[in-house]
């Protein structure tokens, strides 16, 4: 099988906090890294979770809540929290 070199440039405080993360798996950056692409090509998925953010709606959420309220002859404006407890509030009459 054909290799090829690969550089990858990063800020020197990731570096500083993951590669000791790597360390305690047993990986080198080359080995963790071989083993993400390995996941990406295998899976044809990024083999990331972005759970932090689940409690938070992503901008097309947000859109389509507030596009739901303007349906619903709502004209506040509301923050995104606002928005799901309105929109819970109306599923649930």
């Amino acid at each position: 099988m054909a290799t090829t070199s690969f550089n990858l440039r990063l800020d020197q405080d990731l570096r500083d906090r993951a590669f000791p993360v790597l360390e305690r798996y047993g990986l080198s950056a080359a080995q963790a890294f071989k083993l993400f692409l390995n996941q990406v090509a295998e899976t044809k998925t990024i083999p990331l979770s972005f759970d932090y953010a689940k409690d938070e709606p992503n901008m097309t959420t947000q859109k389509a809540m507030l596009e739901a309220l303007r349906r619903t002859d709502f004209s506040e404006a509301f923050t995104a929290a606002e928005t799901l407890k309105v929109l819970q509030e109306n599923h649930d009459a």
